[in-house]
């Protein structure tokens, strides 16, 4: 935490999804959050959760946003009361079709375009072809591979609202390199607006 917050990060994301190798315990993610400087977002990040465990989640964590990455639908998201982003499969939809997945989560506040689709949840550092991503009005985020060497590139082509990465600036599996966050955020940030 102390790193990314030290490199420029605006948010930092917590991984409430026990499968994943990033996920983290209840108890420590309230730690940390505690932690956090103002102004840095606290992001829940979930797949296909139960209700009751979102509920349990935020009574012990502050989260400013959820991020759901599975099948939920858009009553299910907004039923907590916070600010939603709502992951978009990109190896399983086109363009036209990932327009039509946006039109059903209107209320979500902003799209997270991510590699995962099918099987895989993300986190597999797998870029998509970013031609894909069809246009709208509400805040963009672009995921999926991105790394120092290639957030710039993206952030110049797409102009995202946000980039969101994990594999990218990781050593192994789940564990963050200091160096590669620092190196991330100074290349996202290097690029003119």
């Amino acid at each position: 935490m102390r790193a990314a917050v030290a490199a420029g990060a605006d948010a930092l994301g917590f991984v409430f999804h026990p499968p994943s190798r990033r996920a983290i315990a209840v108890a420590e993610a309230a730690r940390i959050v505690a932690e956090m400087p103002a102004l840095v977002a606290a992001v829940g990040l979930f797949v296909d959760p139960a209700a009751a465990f979102v509920r349990q989640v935020l009574e012990q964590v502050t989260l400013d946003q959820l991020q759901f990455h599975g099948a939920e639908r858009a009553a299910f998201c907004r039923q907590f009361g916070r600010r939603y982003v709502k992951a978009v499969p990109m190896s399983t939809l086109d363009q036209a079709r990932a327009a039509r997945y946006l039109e059903d989560y209107g209320d979500a506040s902003a799209f997270l375009f991510d590699a995962f689709g099918g099987a895989r949840q993300g986190g597999g550092g797998q870029r998509f072809d970013w031609r894909r991503i069809p246009p709208g009005e509400k805040p963009r985020i672009v995921a999926g591979g991105l790394a120092p060497e290639n957030v710039a590139e993206a952030v110049a082509r797409l102009r995202p609202f946000a980039v969101d990465v994990s594999s990218g600036v990781e050593t192994a599996p789940g564990r963050k390199s200091s160096a590669k966050i620092k190196h991330f955020i100074h290349e996202a940030t290097s690029v003119p607006l």
